[in-house]
């Protein structure tokens, strides 16, 4: 049986080391940056990603891990001071759409996906959709996001339904 180019694509992930030098170049660039293609092509068109006008994918920084709170100096037993396995309520990846959504004003998130990670970070790519554009509003697949507003924020994502048990 013949594969498909996006079954090929996912199948042959890069070698560790290509990865490892994705990863020292990515750690030093900016928390959110554009990209002028998805690294993941399979991922972002399963995910709605068109390479047309109106259509753009960001790369975004996060960090791993639980909540990070600080230690209280003294005045509680050490079982009440709240700082072990203190976990947010939305996921790192929800917390990275939001994040580009506001670098973004003019745009929706409509969907994200893993990208990488490291012992420090995680990096997902955000596919964002410019809502006014004509080339967005005449295409089928796309035009339900022209009439939706903060989708990141109301948990409109994938990510979102999920941490909202949907």
């Amino acid at each position: 049986m013949v594969k498909s180019a996006y079954a090929f694509i996912s199948e042959n992930s890069p070698s560790s080391d290509l990865r490892s030098e994705r990863l020292q170049k990515w750690r030093d660039e900016p928390a959110a940056i554009r990209l002028e293609h998805p690294t993941r092509l399979d991922r972002a068109r399963a995910l709605g990603y068109k390479a047309k006008q109106g259509v753009i994918v960001v790369r975004a920084r996060v960090r791993r891990g639980g909540r990070r709170k600080v230690r209280f100096r003294g005045g509680r037993k050490t079982k009440h001071m709240g700082v072990n396995k203190i976990t947010p309520e939305k996921s790192i990846q929800r917390i990275a759409e939001e994040r580009v959504a506001r670098r973004y004003p003019n745009m929706e998130v409509l969907n994200s996906y893993w990208v990488a990670e490291d012992g420090r970070h995680k990096w997902y790519e955000v596919i964002l959709v410019d809502r006014d554009s004509p080339r967005v509003a005449s295409d089928k697949s796309l035009k339900f996001v022209s009439s939706q507003r903060n989708r990141a924020f109301r948990g409109l994502t994938s990510a979102g339904k999920k941490g909202r048990g949907l």
